[in-house]
């Protein structure tokens, strides 16, 4: 068969239902295999919205999603959304396309180094100049971007050996059964675990892949630890359980980190330093810390590990809860604090549920309406932004992967995408994306794909008319910021030349009926409302204001 063609069927073999990109001349042979397959591709209008909306495939399937661009600017387009996966530990596959290997060698039309550029961004990468070698490349390039922790690998194919003719066949799919920790490293943390009186959980977002989650509610259930999540382990518990201690990760200390301030022991697991940076919580490098994670814990100054261990984190919760339950007379923790911040938060969260404001609305408010009406399956996905900040701390859910925030590599412009990706893999939720207005038209060309693929998705788009955390921060910092501000388009205008429904509130009370309005509109739906970001300088000065609640 012809190179291309076994390409796609490595593809399909590996169970990739979708491919998002843009193709180029240097793509022809794979495209027209692509048509003979059972492989959708959906045409987006930018390789960097294909490569988001691979991620957010990876981020809620757990299988690698696979975007494609041609060589040259294709290449580079992509770039920024693989990064985001890779450092964001969503498993993806970038394909892209190369000159003829005959003149690589030489200065050449829109010819470089891809594979090399793609190197710091990715787990790993391969060029195929051998037709028979495109099985292998391909099971390794979903075996690596699969493997703990998850992330991007990138295939590059010359157009001349996709032309080629080949007598190889795809290899068979596998996924290795992870390892698992021995008794007595398990043994050593219970037994850590069981001596402390204030212990903590701190769950990354390892604790939101593979069972963890479920593992992680039986644990805390049969404990009563407190549960305190960085940014993308939202969900990881349930809100509205006892032990659930919301969310970690702004730069201000938090009432969160009261419960870490006071812990004896941080049990971390599945936790990623690209989120929240042990000096943040650990700023003397004196806690007693448990590492569990599918790999060994980076080597940092600030953390010390007293006992690391590494295996598969579903079965070490497993293998935590056995040893609970033989013993449960040695669990006898000190909840009060945990109890304490978890009031207060819940108290915080409220505070502006009944707002009634004209000319503008509270980030508080926005997020209050968007929790009543999204369901627990239901999505959020945030943009990066000012608004980040506000859905980090306000945002709470039932479930994991309903709340997908960009927090290791941090690229705006995710959102828009992101949510069409997530409205395909999850056609039956409601899919919600939250914008600032300078991270939603850095991608807003997709609203051209939402509209031709009937994307049931909601986009509100938070205006203040400027870089609104670039402003925020340098006000914190220095007193004062640059000028940060941009004009915007006529958002109703916009919405009505993509075809999708458009709605401007600026009245905080009618927010949640435009909301269940656009969710009830068939198709994609636009809302943009005036945003009160004078609440970040008030956010910034509590945060520094704060006492310990015990």
């Amino acid at each position: 068969m012809k190179a291309s063609d076994l390409l796609v069927r490595c593809l399909e073999a590996e169970g990739v239902e979708r491919i998002f990109g843009v193709p180029g001349e240097e793509n022809a042979d794979v495209m027209l295999s692509l048509q003979d397959s059972k492989i959708n591709f959906i045409l987006t209008r930018h390789e960097q919205g294909a490569a988001f909306m691979a991620e957010v495939h990876g981020r809620l399937t757990g299988e690698a999603g696979v975007c494609l661009g041609t060589l040259g600017p294709g290449a580079t387009n992509l770039i920024t959304g693989v990064a985001d996966a890779n450092m964001d530990r969503a498993p993806l596959i970038a394909l892209t396309g190369q000159a003829d290997s005959r003149r690589l060698h030489k200065e050449s039309h829109q010819a470089m180094d891809v594979v090399a550029m793609f190197a710091p961004v990715t787990k790993w990468g391969q060029g195929i100049f051998h037709p028979d070698n495109i099985p292998e490349v391909v099971r390794k390039a979903f075996k690596t971007a699969t493997a703990e922790k998850p992330g991007a690998c990138h295939i590059e194919l010359c157009e001349d050996v996709a032309a080629m003719q080949t007598t190889t066949h795809p290899l068979q799919s596998q996924r290795p059964r992870r390892p698992v920790p021995d008794d007595k490293i398990v043994d050593r943390a219970f037994a850590v675990i069981a001596a402390a009186k204030r212990p903590i959980i701190l769950a990354g977002n390892g604790t939101i892949r593979r069972r963890a989650s479920r593992q992680l509610r039986r644990f805390a259930e049969r404990t009563g630890i407190g549960v305190v999540s960085t940014f993308m382990a939202k969900g990881c518990v349930d809100m509205d359980a006892e032990y659930c201690l919301f969310t970690i990760g702004l730069q201000s200390k938090d009432v969160v980190a009261c419960a870490v301030d006071a812990a004896d022991v941080v049990i971390t697991l599945g936790y990623d330093m690209v989120e929240y940076h042990p000096r943040l919580w650990n700023p003397d490098g004196d806690k007693r810390i448990v590492h569990i994670d599918f790999l060994p814990a980076e080597v940092d100054e600030n953390y010390a590990v007293e006992v690391e261990v590494v295996g598969d984190l579903a079965h070490t919760l497993w293998m935590l809860c056995e040893r609970v339950e033989r013993q449960p007379k040695l669990i006898d923790f000190d909840h009060r604090t945990q109890r304490a911040v978890r009031r207060e938060m819940l108290t915080d969260f409220a505070t502006h549920s009944n707002d009634d404001t004209t000319g503008s609305i509270r980030p508080q408010k926005a997020i209050w309406d968007a929790r009543q009406v999204l369901r627990p399956q239901d999505i959020v996905l945030s943009d990066v932004g000012a608004h980040k900040m506000w859905i980090a701390r306000y945002f709470q859910c039932h479930e994991p992967n309903t709340c997908l925030i960009p927090n290791g590599f941090c690229s705006m412009g995710f959102a828009l995408p992101g949510a069409i990706s997530a409205h395909l893999v999850h056609p039956d939720r409601r899919i919600l994306a939250i914008c600032g207005d300078g991270g939603f038209m850095m991608n807003v060309q997709e609203m051209e794909t939402a509209r031709r693929l009937n994307a049931d998705i909601v986009v509100m788009v938070w205006v203040d008319g400027g870089y609104g955390l670039i402003s925020w921060k340098q006000d914190s910092h220095f007193g004062r910021h640059t000028d940060l501000s941009f004009g915007n388009p006529d958002w109703l205008g916009l919405a009505a030349a993509f075809g999708w429904h458009g709605a401007w509130v600026e009245r905080s009370t009618d927010l949640q009926p435009a909301l269940e309005l656009a969710f009830a509109t068939p198709g994609p739906s636009l809302l943009a409302l005036p945003i009160d970001y004078t609440e970040n300088a008030k956010l910034t000065a509590r945060l520094g204001e704060i006492v310990c609640p015990i």
